[in-house]
């Protein structure tokens, strides 16, 4: 076999040592042969190990592994932590291998978890159940390299024996476990905690991260499409550097197109944090606590490296993975994957009849969705009232009664939006300002079987994703442009939202508090029970 041999040269970032100096990195075969400190070495761009994302979940991006990948390498991103339970709770587990299969036809490292909460709740309809022994089987796939996010604390904290089967599996197979307890503190997080469970990336306050910090978790720092966590948290940075890793959690294909990793690394940097520090819980911290098979630029490691202009706007040169330059000046090296589709859509259409509410003068118990998070908080208003908007929850899997309910801080002021990205169970979710609208954009996403919608005047819109509901296999960079458009659409129909499209998705998250729809009706996070939408006349 002929030999592969690339040499490249410039200010070498070495994370290990925390210096940086002149030199040349000779890569054979996809591995890095040597590092030489070299004086005569070119000095106006750094070579240093690549991001890795610590916590997302690709089927947020609407695209397939293989596009978003595409996408992530121009930023500098070599590695994703990937937990695939949004297909999963269509799918199953044959969606987790969907994932892996189409993940391993690109070179970049997908490390993808085994879901632990599908369904999420037993309060939604969703369109599998994994079991731990589903989740045994998914261990025993090298590939599956943690137990993704055990959102149900409450069942951790009451010893659930269906929840700590699944938790015995992982320690079992020497997985980490991954966390998801918002809000959890103190003596309740340390109990969290004590079962195994390493980290959470659902941390709103400073407070709330350090309780875990001192219950021996990992934090991550979060800044998506929907839930930005940075403002709040970065100081973590100065204060306990070692606990920090970077995630998105979930981005719209927008977002990505835009930057990933790297913002975070930039903005962090231009705050005054030690450099290092950055770019240990950038590039470092992800790689050492989930193993992944990701090179850190040292001698004998994969050559997963990144070359940067500077040490301020971390603008990607190139990007390598395995040897493999797949990424310069801004242009993507991989090529694009034709895939198959996986799906599960068994709804019929519905009429507004469906969705009438005789709610003239009465008090309405609302959902109040804010900008940037997933949390909502429960207000009343006597309807009709300004911005309060109705929100309706479909069942993609059978034909059953909508859920309909109220929600404020959406800013539509005509048509409707709606959307089989559903968090997690991926139902259709659509809010309007009329009933008419509202099927309009309903009954799309049904014959398209899934998609996000906007449609108002006569007018329908569609970003069609045949993949479960959730993503295209379309170009990446196409997706972006179609779902730009549509984004920009709805705020012209009066959304003062950051991402419209992406906080909806979580107003049928019944594991964030406060107040949510799933399609079995209004559910109040606090109480954990289903509540009526109405209070009085």
């Amino acid at each position: 076999m002929a030999v592969r041999e690339t040499q490249l040269e410039g200010l070498v970032v070495d994370l290990h040592l925390r210096r940086i100096f002149p030199g040349k990195v000779v890569i054979v075969n996809g591995i890095i042969d040597s590092i030489t400190e070299d004086h005569s070495a070119r000095q106006d761009q750094y070579i240093m190990p690549g991001f890795v994302d610590a916590h997302v979940h690709i089927e947020s991006s609407m695209l397939i592994p293989s596009e978003f990948a595409r996408l992530a390498v121009v930023h500098g991103t070599v590695a994703t932590v990937s937990d695939p339970h949004e297909i999963a709770n269509v799918c199953g587990v044959q969606g987790v291998r969907y994932m892996l299969d189409n993940g391993a036809r690109v070179p970049f490292t997908f490390a993808f978890g085994a879901p632990s909460c599908v369904p999420a709740t037993t309060f939604e309809t969703a369109g599998a159940e994994l079991t731990a022994s589903d989740i045994r089987d998914l261990f025993a796939d090298e590939r599956i390299r943690y137990l993704s996010e055990m959102m149900n604390w409450p069942g951790v904290l009451h010893n659930d024996p269906v929840v700590l089967e699944k938790l015995s599996a992982a320690k079992e197979f020497g997985r980490v476990i991954d966390g998801h307890a918002p809000g959890l503190r103190g003596d309740q997080a340390a109990a969290y905690a004590a079962h195994g469970i390493t980290t959470d990336h659902e941390c709103f306050t400073l407070g709330e991260a350090l309780d875990k910090v001192n219950a021996g978790m990992k934090i991550l720092i979060r800044e998506g499409s929907a839930a930005r966590n940075f403002d709040a948290l970065h100081s973590l940075l100065e204060s306990h550097p070692e606990t920090v890793m970077f995630c998105s959690d979930d981005m719209h294909p927008d977002s990505l197109v835009a930057g990933h990793i790297n913002l975070l690394v930039q903005r962090a940097v231009a705050l005054g944090y030690d450099m290092m520090n950055v770019l240990r819980a950038a590039c470092v911290h992800p790689v050492e606590h989930y193993g992944l098979p990701v090179g850190l630029l040292r001698v004998g490691d994969p050559a997963d490296i990144i070359v940067v202009n500077d040490l301020t706007n971390f603008s990607v040169v190139q990007t390598w993975i395995k040897g493999e330059c797949v990424a310069e000046n801004g242009s993507s090296n991989i090529p694009h994957v034709e895939e198959r589709t996986i799906n599960q859509f068994a709804c019929s259409t519905i009429t507004t009849d469906q969705i009438a509410t005789d709610h003239e003068g009465k008090v309405a118990r609302v959902i109040v969705a804010h900008d940037g998070q997933l949390v909502t908080t429960e207000e009343h208003f006597t309807l009709p009232s300004v911005d309060v908007l109705k929100i309706v929850v479909v069942n993609r899997y059978s034909d059953a009664p909508p859920a309909i309910a109220f929600i404020k801080n959406i800013g539509l002021t005509s048509g409707a939006i709606a959307s089989s990205v559903a968090h997690d169970s991926h139902n259709i979710v659509a809010v309007g300002a009329t009933d008419a609208d509202i099927v309009i954009a309903i009954n799309a996403i049904i014959e398209a079987h899934g998609g996000v919608c906007v449609t108002a005047d006569g007018s329908t819109d569609i970003l069609p994703l045949p993949v479960a509901g959730l993503m295209s296999t379309n170009d990446g960079y196409q997706v972006a442009h179609t779902y730009a458009a549509l984004d920009a659409r709805a705020k012209a129909l009066g959304s003062t939202l950051r991402a419209p499209f992406m906080t909806i998705s979580f107003m049928a998250l019944l594991v964030i508090p406060q107040l949510k729809l799933s399609d079995k009706g209004l559910f109040d996070g606090g109480m954990f029970t289903f509540v009526d939408p109405l209070l009085s006349s």
